[in-house]
């Protein structure tokens, strides 16, 4: 079982992505660091301490790097986890056959692919684009 921060991963899962959309896109700064400023100013709005407020865009920066290990710093690597399985399909392995079918009738994917992937650009950084795009 990992032990973490319902709240910060929850916020941090939220806006991990805002910057790929036309309000909050950033063309000098990787779509993780830009998404983990807006979601500090987000964050501030909430009345979150300056700490945490750093805390949650790390969160959001870190889900982009090499594998975070859970002992490390388990929201980062809960967000670096479900979020590489929702985009490219690896890591499914780690969820039982049960819960990505309840998942799937829950939320289903329909769409996903194409609207997903109009929102990368080339121009883009490397090391912020998703993995399975550029394994």
């Amino acid at each position: 079982m990992i032990e973490y921060d319902p709240e910060l991963l929850y916020v941090a899962a939220m806006l991990h992505d805002i910057s790929l959309t036309a309000p909050f896109d950033s063309h000098e700064l990787a779509f993780e660091d830009a998404g983990g400023h807006v979601a500090r100013v987000f964050a501030a709005g909430a009345g979150w301490t300056a700490q945490r407020r750093d805390r949650v865009a790390e969160v959001i920066v870190l889900h982009m790097r090499d594998d975070v290990a859970a002992t490390q710093d388990p929201e980062s690597h809960l967000l670096q986890v479900s979020t590489t399985a929702d985009v490219s399909g690896r890591g499914l392995d780690l969820f039982t056959q049960d819960f990505l079918g309840r998942l799937l009738e829950a939320l289903p994917r329909t769409g996903f692919a194409s609207g997903s992937s109009s929102l990368w650009r080339t121009d883009r950084p490397a090391a912020s684009q998703p993995a399975a795009l550029v394994a």
